[in-house]
């Protein structure tokens, strides 16, 4: 057993299939219902160009404010949020509301997008991702930490900006991404890190030989290990192959019996994850139900 029991989050649908907002309201009930302690969205625009019909999700600020008025417990999160989707004093101006909306349960995930074909169909520049990232994130971190800000950078600039009216819970941020340049300009600032199954193979292991290379990376921004919560997602099949999510070699998906499922989660956290973000396909009311048996076996 590890030493202490991980939270346990869930990635609700995105561009599986069409869901309408019955049905997420209906799946982030269940989720608080059976014992989830999160519930994160992906961020993104449209998909296309890779086999299959073109498809988007919802957006997912409007979608997790919604989310935050009919839940009382759960974290909330974009898992992860494109900065380059939205001004930063804007973006920052989103997540200090969504924390007022939730009453201090929002994380706000931030990565650099990687999905070029949204970019392209929504107007928004691809080129030089990481160095527009550094200008964001800077903006959006001092902004949350209820500095004013000025900046007159390369690609942003804001003159005296303030968050008002002032924030009474502090947004935590989280970075999603494993790219040595993104780290070294997150890491010192963020309460926690967070990959994608496929970047760590789905196993135990695998995340384990990852971490510490994220241990490693924290140290070298000047914080102690511990001061980052680690976050993994991992990807669960109930029922066999559903169809809704791709399953290869690259990332063995979790299967079998509640049992089974709570020990690879405790794995997991043995390997030093803090927090294990289930991605189930089928994602289903009735897949977050039988989680649910999982989750009291952790």
């Amino acid at each position: 057993m590890p030493d202490r029991k991980p939270r346990v989050a869930i990635q609700l649908p995105e561009v599986e299939r069409e869901v309408r907002w019955p049905e997420y309201r209906a799946m982030a009930i269940a989720g608080e219902e059976v014992g989830f302690d999160g519930l994160y969205v992906g961020d993104h625009l449209l998909y296309r160009g890779d086999g299959r019909p073109e498809r988007g999700p919802w957006d997912a600020w409007t979608l997790l404010a919604a989310l935050a008025a009919v839940t009382d417990r759960v974290v909330l999160g974009p898992l992860v949020a494109c900065a380059a989707f939205h001004p930063p004093a804007v973006l920052a101006k989103m997540a200090a509301t969504l924390s007022e909306i939730s009453g201090g349960r929002f994380v706000l995930g931030l990565g650099s997008g990687w999905n070029e074909d949204e970019f392209r169909a929504f107007g928004i520049p691809f080129d030089r991702r990481v160095a527009r990232f550094a200008e964001a994130f800077t903006i959006v971190g001092r902004l949350l930490r209820g500095e004013r800000v000025t900046l007159d950078g390369e690609f942003h600039s804001v003159q005296d900006a303030v968050l008002l009216p002032p924030a009474r819970h502090r947004t935590r941020l989280m970075i999603g991404s494993n790219g040595p340049r993104m780290l070294r300009i997150a890491l010192p600032h963020v309460d926690a890190w967070n990959t994608w199954y496929e970047d760590y193979g789905n196993t135990a292991e695998g995340f384990s030989a990852l971490n510490a290379t994220i241990d490693a990376a924290v140290i070298e921004a000047g914080r102690a290990p511990e001061d980052v919560a680690r976050s993994a997602c991992a990807f669960v099949v109930l029922d066999g192959a559903s169809g809704e999510r791709p399953i290869t070699s690259a990332a063995r998906p979790i299967e079998g019996s509640s049992n089974q499922i709570a020990a690879r989660i405790r794995e997991l956290a043995d390997a030093g994850a803090d927090e294990v973000i289930l991605v189930a396909s089928p994602i289903t009311e009735r897949s977050i139900r039988t989680l649910g048996e999982a989750l009291a076996l952790v």
